[in-house]
């Protein structure tokens, strides 16, 4: 069974469905913290976990994820089973941390070509593994065709700004770069930036993002 938090105004105009990162559950710190922002700001939050972390949960052993392909019909059927859920006028969006983010922009154009999502979230994408920058993990998203503001810290590891910039992707792609965060959004103590800072200020991008009026249309 699928572990799910629910938090923020059920009557929002908008729903974000968010899935968590490769090793760490929706109870994390980083998914608590940016999910209380983001309902503090008008949107309706459903945290979910993929099986392989929901067993963990009742007593499973501690493997490795799966590869994100195996991870995306998983998500699929939870989209089509929060669709069936929404209320009238409310949209949805998907996305995730890391690898929940990812494996959300891999179903994203099949479900907003089915008219079930409005758009994608990814908070730290995973560009590439850490020290192997050729290895990237963009095929998919040179041709999205879902809008889609991916929210990614300066230094991240997985993908700095500096190589990001340099990357071909779709022009329905938006960015939002945190001041010398890491894949978690922290600076360093000299930067002049700080955690709660760069988490605020993610929180009011994707809320300005999936609360446009455009989009709500």
């Amino acid at each position: 069974m699928t572990f799910m938090l629910d938090s923020g105004p059920r009557g929002a105009p908008a729903r974000l469905l968010l899935a968590h990162g490769a090793g760490a559950n929706v109870e994390s710190p980083f998914m608590t913290a940016i999910a209380q922002l983001l309902s503090d700001r008008g949107l309706w939050v459903t945290r979910f976990e993929f099986p392989y972390m929901s067993a963990r949960r009742e007593g499973g052993a501690r493997r490795p994820p799966p590869r994100a392909e195996a991870l995306t019909a998983p998500y699929a059927d939870l989209v089509r089973d929060v669709c069936a859920d929404l209320r009238k006028g409310q949209s949805l969006a998907i996305g995730g941390k890391s690898l929940g983010g990812r494996v959300a922009s891999m179903i994203a154009d099949d479900a907003f070509a089915a008219g079930q999502i409005s758009a994608l979230v990814c908070l730290g994408y995973p560009f590439h593994p850490p020290g192997k920058p050729d290895s990237l993990r963009t095929a998919h998203l040179t041709a999205l065709k879902c809008p889609a503001l991916i929210v990614q810290g300066e230094r991240d590891p997985f993908g700095t700004q500096k190589e990001v910039e340099e990357m071909t992707l779709s022009s329905t792609i938006s960015f939002c770069w945190m001041g010398d965060g890491d894949h978690d959004f922290g600076p360093r103590g000299a930067s002049g930036f700080t955690r709660k800072g760069n988490l605020a200020s993610a929180a009011d991008a994707v809320a300005a993002f999936l609360l446009d009026p455009e989009r709500l249309r």
